[in-house]
């Protein structure tokens, strides 16, 4: 019998990523790629056995669709205000399809306390997970390195640097390749149920120290540049960032820069069995995009 599972932001870093491996796993799988836009989609039309079905917040038939004959859910949502109203609406729906397991991409430090605001977020949704009763497991990434190819590509191509408004502060920057294998084997193994991974690369390292390695990979000297706080938000501001989200990123990188995301973990080796990449593997295996 077959295993339906749902992947929402199938087109984002991560999501990209768990749909792309599950395609290339044998067994009766089916994958069903959760987008915003068809056409954003296109991409993954091309991996085996995969469907794409559009899920509109606003259409509630589109998501009853999209969450037909789901045995498990992948969840992600995107980073907007209304975040946590979107997965409870997700979750809402997987109980209602009968789903059997959720696996929610959080992010690391949402369970502290008096963490960071983007944190509360994602705890608030976990909470909600785990008051529908539904089997669940949390993966709580450190921050992906594919950012530095979304965010920081074009400048280091261009000039030869990269801009963060996080000084030197070190920060345990994990592969989204890493955080798929963690995701899929809570989706299909055993034993993952009630589990929070907090999933990490090897190592933690300063912008610095990055802007070194891409340096040694792309044969070019490439370098760091600390962005004043000050400049960070006029930047979102001019780019039309909601004043909330805006301040949820700026204390995320308060928090990076006085070394507070440098902590690594050994999920991915005991989960998945092999050690996480490397900040260099992972520069060598994309250094086409820097040069």
């Amino acid at each position: 019998m077959h295993t339906t599972i749902l992947v929402t932001g199938a087109t984002g870093t991560v999501g990209r990523e768990v749909v792309k491996q599950l395609a290339m796993l044998d067994g009766d799988i089916r994958v069903r790629a959760g987008v915003h836009s068809i056409i954003k989609g296109e991409n993954l039309k091309r991996l085996p056995g995969v469907e794409i079905v559009e899920m509109d917040f606003e259409d509630p038939e589109s998501l009853r669709a999209a969450f037909t004959h789901v045995d498990k859910l992948f969840l992600i949502t995107p980073l907007a205000e209304d975040q946590v109203q979107m997965a409870r609406t997700l979750v809402d729906e997987a109980k209602r399809a009968g789903a059997k397991h959720i696996v929610k991409l959080s992010a690391l430090g949402a369970g502290a306390a008096h963490g960071i605001q983007l944190g509360r977020w994602h705890h608030e949704i976990e909470q909600y997970i785990e008051e529908s009763g539904i089997s669940y497991t949390f993966l709580r990434p450190a921050s992906f390195m594919q950012n530095l190819i979304e965010y920081h590509a074009e400048s280091i191509k261009q000039e030869g640097r990269f801009y963060m408004p996080s000084g030197d502060g070190r920060i345990s920057y994990v592969d989204a390749r890493d955080i798929a294998a963690v995701g899929i084997e809570a989706l299909l193994g055993d034993g993952h149920a009630g589990k929070v991974y907090d999933i990490t690369g090897p190592e933690a390292l300063s912008n610095t120290e990055v802007a070194q390695l891409l340096s040694e990979v792309t044969g070019r000297q490439v370098a760091f540049v600390d962005v004043p706080e000050e400049d960070y938000r006029r930047s979102l501001k001019e780019h039309g960032s909601p004043a909330r989200i805006t301040d949820a990123l700026v204390e995320l990188y308060q928090v990076q820069k006085a070394d507070k995301s440098s902590g690594v973990t050994d999920a991915v080796e005991k989960v998945t069995n092999r050690k996480p990449h490397s900040m260099r593997q992972f520069l060598q295996d994309h250094s086409d995009c820097f040069v």
